[in-house]
């Protein structure tokens, strides 16, 4: 399966709505992203060096993806987010620790 059939099927059981939405995430399972122009998953491993965050984007009409990584330590965030139109906010996702939490904020874009 590639990774755009992936990505195509994570979105389509992601519900959109007009406010952000946060959700939990737990080690090895993967929870879809959604940036507008570009969608994909995200996931992460527990490291004796902190949370290995993975996420991996592609743009909707391409199949060229592109993945980040970091190492989250309680307290730090990661941010992916995509521009809009002059003057409009940036499509974004939160990707934040706390203690042994992993959340996921999805600011959906209501303009």
């Amino acid at each position: 399966m590639t990774f755009k059939n992936i990505a195509v099927a994570a979105l389509a059981l992601l519900t959109l709505g007009s406010v952000a939405a946060a959700d939990d995430l737990k080690p090895m399972h993967s929870r879809s992203i959604d940036l507008g122009t570009m969608t994909g998953i995200a996931y992460y491993t527990v490291e004796p060096d902190g949370y290995h965050v993975v996420a991996t984007l592609a743009q909707n009409d391409a199949g060229e993806a592109v993945r980040f990584e970091t190492v989250l330590v309680s307290g730090q965030t990661m941010t992916l987010s995509t521009p809009r139109g002059a003057g409009m906010p940036p499509v974004k996702v939160e990707i934040s620790r706390t203690a042994d939490q992993i959340r996921v904020l999805e600011a959906v874009a209501t303009n």
